[in-house]
């Protein structure tokens, strides 16, 4: 099965580059440094490494609760961190600068994933959520080098999917060292893959752990007094194609009571700042791009946030989150990050890739669902009329979060034993 998996991967080459060139029009971080993912290196790499891989932009913000506990406890031990995507590259970049090692995943091709591992010589690979390449698992088990899945994911609709191609996914599941699975529904669904019950565990979600700097609330509080302190801010983060038009509309409606609200919104990519800044534009908002003039115009009804890195600090600045991907069937985002931040948090209807932290925030009282728009404008100019209300959610959500620390704990003891059985 993995044989044909791979003939149908070289044969799709031409296509994947073909892609890679397609989506570098619009974001130019596709077409640079494609050598690496075919595992060619044109900078020097360190050796004997900590391999870490993440996608995208939720899997890098997840890396840091494990960056500070290897900053702690294993300072000498070089990282490396992949990711799929520039925006994920990007993330990793200004988050930790030069003291980590950045690289594009190699595609799930023998020769290609041969390359990184003689290139970085890992002593272990982590990897976050869910990335199951039946390729990469066979040679890392063949090599000796111990694979960790941290953080681990899986929801329903991705096990029926796995379930089709099982002969497949079973091996490579079965090549992870450990896995450290969100809660138990996750933990099960990857034993029924074929996962060995002695290998699965349920840890948590180390997203629970994240820490919030001080210097992100300070910011917050300088851009909440330049927009300011006297009007109703809410952000609509992380959103994508579709959605823009919406939360438009709903922020009209919010304007009609409140003339003076701001809507901070901050699309999830950003090859799409652009459109959408000219979206806003077209449906006559007075507004300012953030990359264009950091202090925002009292008068000014919308902030684009067309910055990466920054969504934090949107988040210590606002009243109310409006979580977006859930508006539209993509599954939804972290909604911890502003909880942790004492936001009462909104989210649309599609929260599939999240719905255990959804339910867990939902039983608390410091989240909101809503079925669409509308009910996203009713709800925001009831949390707008009452501070009560907001200051009630918001602690909901920080009590969720202390109470679910932890997970950290547990996977840096799986990382710990994957180090020694494998030294």
């Amino acid at each position: 099965m993995r044989l044909l998996y791979t003939l149908l991967l070289y044969l799709l080459i031409p296509f994947v580059l073909l892609r890679l060139w397609w989506r570098g029009r619009r974001n130019p971080g596709y077409r640079q440094r494609a050598a690496e993912r075919f595992g060619i290196y044109h900078r020097p790499v360190p050796g004997g490494c900590i391999w870490i891989h993440a996608v995208s932009v939720g899997e890098s913000q997840a890396t840091q609760p494990l960056m500070r506990w290897m900053s702690e406890n294993l300072p000498d031990v070089p990282v490396v961190i992949s990711t799929t995507t520039p925006t994920g590259a990007d993330r990793v970049t200004q988050m930790y600068g030069d003291t980590v090692t950045h690289i594009y995943f190699p595609y799930d091709l023998p020769f290609a994933i041969r390359r990184a591992l003689r290139a970085f010589q890992p002593r272990l690979i982590v990897v976050m959520e869910t990335e199951i390449w039946p390729n990469f698992m066979h040679l890392c088990k063949k090599r000796g080098t111990p694979v960790v899945l941290a953080n681990a994911r899986l929801s329903e609709p991705s096990a029926k999917g796995y379930q089709r191609v099982r002969a497949l996914i079973a091996p490579a599941i079965r090549s992870f060292a450990a896995i450290a699975a969100q809660n138990s529904q996750d933990a099960g669904r990857f034993v029924t893959l074929g996962a060995d019950r002695q290998q699965v565990h349920t840890c948590g979600s180390v997203k629970f752990d994240v820490r919030i700097p001080a210097s992100i609330r300070e910011h917050g509080e300088l851009l909440r007094t330049s927009w300011g302190t006297g009007r109703h801010v809410w952000v609509a983060a992380s959103t994508h194609p579709g959605e823009d038009e919406l939360l438009l509309d709903v922020h009209r409606k919010i304007l009609t009571k409140y003339p003076d609200a701001l809507l901070v919104l901050t699309p999830r990519h950003p090859e799409r700042f652009d459109d959408v800044a000219a979206l806003v534009d077209r449906q006559g908002f007075s507004y300012c791009r953030r990359s264009e003039n950091p202090v925002c115009r009292q008068q000014s009804q919308v902030y684009l946030g067309d910055t990466m890195g920054e969504l934090t600090v949107f988040f210590a600045a606002a009243d109310v989150a409006f979580v977006a991907g859930s508006l539209m069937p993509v599954g939804g985002h972290n909604v911890l990050e502003p909880a942790s931040l004492g936001l009462p948090v909104i989210v649309g209807p599609h929260m599939k890739n999240f719905l255990g932290i959804t339910q867990l925030m939902l039983d608390a009282g410091a989240l909101v669902q809503v079925a669409d728009s509308s009910e996203l404008a009713r709800v925001l100019l009831e949390l707008f009329d009452s501070a009560e209300r907001r200051t009630v959610m918001g602690q909901a959500g920080l009590d969720v979060v202390e109470r679910n620390q932890g997970a950290l704990d547990c996977v840096a003891q799986l990382l710990q034993q994957s180090l020694k059985e494998s030294s």
